[in-house]
């Protein structure tokens, strides 16, 4: 069967990602430069891609890279461990440098997990294994070209000391190692470094990762179909219209059409229709889900914002919504991900979210 060339299940290949190109350039010299960069934006936004092809690019002259995943980390340990991991999952010739570092002061490369599961006398401490793996990765930057992505660095912010430890054994190398911190929590990473508490105030730049340009969706739609011996026809308006420029939800539309036109053929708005009450069907379950988990104001909010409504305005208080929970509701939305604003309005960012929120409820 024919791949798709929509995927859009996980972060995508480097070679499968298109668009953004100003950005992709401008993170690039960043790193280049060896300027600490926070990358920001929603989950599912497309971070990880972005910063996939960005690392594939500066391979291309020379670069390695070390890639920490840091979701969900809840302890020192679970950081070391991940720092272990992403040292152990290094190939090439950083790989063998990695190494003989590693045997010069006895660290085996991957088994950190293993090692911290050993009873207390034997386990080894979390922190000062943290250290030694820093050092050895700095080591090794000053002989070579490296770069050190930190995805989901926010989870950094519930691990008391972390984020302390790694500004100390970092902070006398940024210009031996280009580092990138990516997050899906906007106000927690934006907090780690503009609060003046927090070890990497003032550290890095804050680059927000905002939704894709129409053009570069309508771009990525039409040659995909084009590649595939299709036509995305009238099907292109709706869906780029859908997907309000949320890299995820236009790849899943798009593939949803694209699977209902056979080859040699060309869209047509049945076929958009029939897609979009997929996709619908698909996400449907978890959007309400995800909505019932809300306090009530924070749901109110939503309605309010899906239906193009002020959350201080008259379909505000038609919701009995006053000034003070919308305003506690929308900051506890924008932090997690689930609002922003776009040219000075409030926004849902997950389209089908706000697609699901109108269909269910009518102010």
């Amino acid at each position: 069967m024919e791949p798709s060339p929509f995927p859009f299940q996980g972060p995508l290949r480097a070679d499968e990602v298109t668009g953004r190109d100003e950005l992709r350039r401008d993170l690039a010299e960043r790193i280049t430069d060896r300027r600490l960069t926070a990358l920001l934006g929603p989950r599912r936004y497309g971070k990880t891609s972005l910063l996939r092809r960005v690392t594939a690019d500066l391979a291309e002259v020379g670069s390695d890279t070390v890639w920490v995943d840091l979701y969900e980390v809840s302890s020192m340990a679970d950081v070391a461990s991940s720092l272990d991991r992403g040292l152990a999952e290094v190939r090439g010739g950083l790989r063998s440098a990695l190494d003989e570092v590693a045997a010069a002061a006895s660290i085996r490369l991957g088994v950190l997990g293993l090692e911290l599961s050993r009873g207390p006398r034997d386990r080894p401490d979390p922190v000062l294994r943290l250290r030694s793996l820093l050092q050895l990765l700095v080591r090794v930057a000053a002989r070579r070209p490296v770069v050190l992505v930190l995805d989901e660095f926010s989870g950094i912010a519930g691990v008391p000391r972390a984020a302390g430890v790694l500004r100390t054994e970092l902070q006398h190398h940024y210009r031996d190692l280009g580092i990138v911190f990516a997050g899906s929590q906007p106000s927690t990473m934006a907090a780690l470094f503009t609060d003046q508490a927090q070890p990497f105030f003032a550290q890095a730049d804050l680059v927000e990762l905002g939704p894709m340009a129409d053009e570069e969706v309508v771009a990525i739609v039409t040659g995909g179909f084009a590649r595939t011996g299709r036509d995305a026809g009238p099907a292109v308006a709706p869906l780029v219209a859908a997907a309000e420029g949320h890299p995820q939800r236009a790849m899943q539309l798009a593939d949803a059409v694209w699977r209902a036109v056979p080859e040699g053929e060309a869209a047509t708005v049945e076929h958009w229709e029939r897609a979009l009450a997929e996709v619908r069907a698909s996400v449907d379950n978890g959007s309400e889900r995800l909505f019932a988990l809300l306090p009530a104001g924070h749901q109110k909010v939503l309605r309010v914002v899906a239906g193009g409504g002020s959350v201080y305005g008259t379909a505000a208080a038609t919701l009995s919504l006053s000034t003070g929970t919308a305003r506690a509701a929308v900051t506890a939305l924008a932090g997690n991900g689930y609002l922003a604003e776009r040219d000075g309005h409030l926004v849902v960012v997950d389209p089908l979210l706000a697609d699901w929120v109108r269909r269910r409820f009518a102010l």
